[in-house]
């Protein structure tokens, strides 16, 4: 069971949420402030967030970017909600740190199924330590620590699951409909631009794999392997 933080100014919208994920067997927070999200994001860190793009006080946006800012907070999965159908907005929910995200009127059932996907990829045994090396990243599964070198690097979940699968089949071109339906954890109907946004933000944050990652015009990506280190 986990705690769900969801931030929504509609009374009757964050009711519905609660109700489904109370149903699902998670501990449940709503507010219905931006500020007020984040303050209580930062005060005790939940599980996941489900946040709202338009709210008062400080936008979906805003909480989303100060919220991967910290290092306190900066793996939570995030689920964002909007009313607005731009793939603008959508794709800078994306570009800011946000997981996932679902587009206004939702199915309630669905939106638990993506919180339930999201923190299966991300709850993990902590008996046994399990290292990926590549090159010279090292991706700690158990502790959730990516490191280059010395140098820690900060990944949200969706960053580093994916990152996870695309060193563990490296070598193989993946198509992004692969992609969206292993590392998403279900048939994802948000259309494939989200993966194009994540393989984005790894190179941004791990040049080391700009290159390394090929792009496979209308198709996907393929990790090639890892370069010498000098």
């Amino acid at each position: 069971m986990a705690s769900i933080l969801v931030v929504e100014d509609s009374p009757d919208i964050a009711e519905l949420i609660e109700h489904y994920l109370k149903g699902a067997g998670h501990t449940v927070i709503v507010l219905g402030n931006g500020s007020d999200g984040l303050r209580q994001a930062r005060h005790t860190p939940p599980d996941a967030v489900i946040l709202d793009l338009m709210l008062p006080g400080m936008d979906g946006l805003h909480v989303c970017q100060a919220l991967r800012g910290e290092a306190s907070t900066a793996a939570i999965p995030i689920i964002m909600l909007t009313a607005r159908g731009e793939e603008a907005d959508r794709v800078r929910g994306l570009e800011l740190g946000a997981d996932d995200y679902l587009t206004k009127p939702f199915s309630p059932k669905e939106l638990v199924a993506r919180v339930g996907a999201l923190l299966r990829r991300v709850q993990r045994p902590v008996s046994t330590t399990k290292l990926l090396t590549y090159g010279p990243l090292a991706i700690d599964l158990d502790r959730h620590l990516v490191t280059l070198g010395s140098e820690e690097i900060t990944l949200t979940a969706k960053e580093f699951l994916l990152l996870q699968y695309l060193i563990e089949h490296r070598g193989r071109v993946l198509s992004r409909d692969l992609l969206l339906t292993d590392v998403w954890s279900y048939q994802y109907t948000g259309g494939t631009r989200t993966v194009d946004v994540h393989i984005r933000r790894l190179r941004e944050k791990v040049p080391y794999l700009g290159a390394a990652i090929a792009t496979i015009k209308q198709f996907g990506y393929k990790l090639e392997d890892p370069a010498p280190v000098p």
